[in-house]
């Protein structure tokens, strides 16, 4: 497990207050809530986008805390809910500009890409532009951009909030598969149950923290 604690923001009327979150090593951690309940300021908060009251650390497993380094040095996956890919590059130059930027041995990105590119299928999409893709394109090539420089742990913004409602339970099963495989820890921000119910099916274990006014009000693990 990785803990986070005293994550504190005040907006005059408005604070998130999260004393003490426990981050699950394995799997899913899901922080669900209606809009406006703090979601988006935890999410920046970690990533190290928004200032935040004193006291503040997050610490893995491994004793690094993450609060105490630059957003670069933290090594976090990210996936926006607006997926942030640069439009003028073709999909594979964003997700080779991601390792780049993480500076990951040439050797250990082929083969990782290489590895992500058949897990996602992608291989129809890599050598066209971003901007030409579709939204189920741009989310998986989003989600390989965010997977291709080994990081610590993968945050997940609303992910599947801009597709259409037909396309969300096969995007849901594609980016399951890929967590099982890839093991690596996830926080995922939604206001959306069916995300929840859809990872609750899988191998690997979910926790649910349901934030309500900017305070986790109810841990509870979750099973399909």
């Amino acid at each position: 497990m990785s803990w986070i604690r005293n994550l504190r923001r005040s907006f005059g009327d408005f604070a998130v207050d999260i004393p003490s979150w426990e981050i699950l090593d394995q799997g899913v951690t899901a922080l669900w809530g209606v809009s406006g309940s703090g979601k988006t300021t935890v999410f920046r908060i970690l990533l190290g986008l928004e200032r935040v009251d004193s006291g503040f650390s997050w610490t893995l497993s491994d004793g690094v805390d993450l609060a105490q380094l630059s957003t670069p040095e933290r090594r976090l996956g990210v996936v926006f809910q607006t997926l942030e890919l640069f439009p003028h590059m073709t999909a594979e130059g964003n997700i080779r500009f991601a390792a780049e930027a993480r500076r990951r041995p040439h050797d250990e990105t082929e083969k990782h890409l290489l590895k992500l590119v058949g897990i996602l299928g992608l291989e129809s999409c890599l050598k066209r532009k971003a901007a030409l893709l579709s939204g189920g394109e741009k989310q998986r090539v989003a989600l390989a951009r965010a997977l291709i420089g080994k990081p610590r742990v993968l945050l997940l913004d609303e992910p599947f909030s801009a597709l259409d409602a037909s396309r969300r339970s096969e995007a849901r099963n594609l980016v399951a598969e890929v967590l099982e495989q890839e093991k690596i820890p996830v926080i995922l921000v939604t206001h959306d149950r069916e995300d929840l119910t859809a990872f609750a099916a899988r191998s690997f274990p979910v926790k649910v923290s349901e934030i309500a006014a900017g305070r986790i009000i109810r841990d509870s693990a979750l099973s399909g």
